[in-house]
């Protein structure tokens, strides 16, 4: 079941982003084409203009009346335009503002810019005279060019908000129910497990093999600081400075007890090291690594715990022969409710991140893994 909620969400986040997609593309392909409408009426416009310059030079010299020519030109408030002779001269610019000392410099790049986005209208006089009149974009035109790619940005900041407050909430919400049922697990477990504790004591006095009973003694105590852990999820843990071979060595010797004689626990840590901790919930943390690992080798490997101090931070990488994962999966494993195994709920990880990261300040992450291959945790731990 958990297994298809994340697949559920999955699905979800793929088609959330298929119609974000769809939306952006449909609005970029219609800026388009009104730009590149707006784009011919412009061009249509600047030729309007350019036939209004030539009426406006060759009838001021006979000496007609040129007002309306004149109040056609003056139209254009929003174009930039320059006109300029065979030789390169200047005759006439308009929307333009003069910036720099040197003018001629000047005009120059800016025919080669409006050369670029439009080619040159020639008018061409009756004295067979020729004039180019070079028009550059509008400003409407040059901000509904720009707008998809704004458009865009907006968008995408406004899902990055959306998704990152629901996946806040979310983790919130996941916390607050891993929080209630670990301490409602530890709260069922507490009269049962005080009873088995009686109970021991009883058989202790009866005619039963002592090593029986220690064994047994052993796995009831266990109950009680499996118990304590779940306790603790939630709430801020106590914290002293522990030995972590010893630590180590202590979790690593419960599982090799409990497991197969097929799997091969090794653990090897190069140098004295003490640091912070909370035993219960650190060595819960290397049991359910170990656990998975075992798993994931259906009963039959080898685990290899590797510790070493690098500066200022201690690294315990745990490897497997195990399965493997595929890359896709290096975090998503750690998800609340994510889970390979038929019958799993996803949690395991998932605390285990919390305790590493919330608790103890530090880092775990899939360091590497090939399928059919095995799979290193590592774990990063500050002194």
């Amino acid at each position: 079941m958990s297994g298809d909620i994340h697949s559920l969400e999955k699905r979800m986040r793929t088609i959330f982003v298929v119609v974000l997609t769809i939306i952006v593309f449909s609005s970029s392909y219609f800026t388009y084409h009104l730009v590149r409408k707006l784009s011919v009426e412009e061009k249509n416009r600047m030729e309007i203009l350019a036939e209004a310059t030539r009426y406006l030079i060759e009838e001021a010299k006979a000496g007609e009346d040129i007002s309306f020519v004149m109040s056609i030109i003056q139209m254009n408030t929003n174009i930039p335009v320059i006109v300029i002779d065979e030789n390169d001269n200047l005759i006439n610019h308009r929307n333009i503002k003069i910036k720099g000392h040197n003018e001629e410099e000047f005009f120059r790049i800016k025919i080669q810019s409006f050369k670029g986005k439009n080619p040159p209208i020639e008018i061409n006089f009756a004295s067979g005279e020729k004039h180019f009149f070079y028009y550059d974009d509008s400003v409407l035109l040059t901000q509904l060019s720009y707008f998809p790619l704004v458009q865009l940005i907006i968008t995408v900041l406004f899902c990055a908000i959306v998704l990152y407050a629901l996946l806040s909430t979310k983790k919130a919400e996941q916390n607050q129910v891993w929080v209630g049922l670990s301490r409602e697990t530890a709260h069922q477990l507490g009269t049962p497990i005080s009873s088995l504790l009686a109970w021991v004591e009883i058989l202790k006095g009866e005619n039963i093999d002592p090593k029986l009973m220690e064994e047994m003694s052993k796995d009831v105590n266990r109950l009680s600081v499996i118990a304590e852990r779940f306790s603790k999820i939630g709430s801020k843990p106590d914290f002293e400075k522990q030995d972590l071979s010893v630590v180590l060595n202590n979790a690593v010797d419960y599982m090799r007890n409990r497991v197969s004689q097929r799997v091969k626990i090794s653990c090897e840590i190069q140098s004295d090291i003490s640091l912070p901790l909370n035993v219960p919930l650190f060595e819960w943390v290397i049991e359910n690594l170990c656990k998975n690992a075992i798993d994931a080798m259906d009963g039959e490997g080898s685990i290899d715990i590797n510790v070493w101090q690098e500066n200022k931070d201690v690294i315990i990488d745990i490897t497997d022969t195990g399965k493997g994962l595929l890359k896709s999966k290096f975090k998503t494993i750690f998800t609340p409710g994510f889970t390979t195994k038929k019958r799993g709920w996803g949690l395991g990880l998932s605390l285990v991140k919390r305790i590493i990261e919330k608790y103890h300040d530090g880092k775990i992450f899939v360091k590497k893994s090939e399928v059919n291959k095995g799979t290193t945790f590592r774990i990063v731990l500050p002194i």
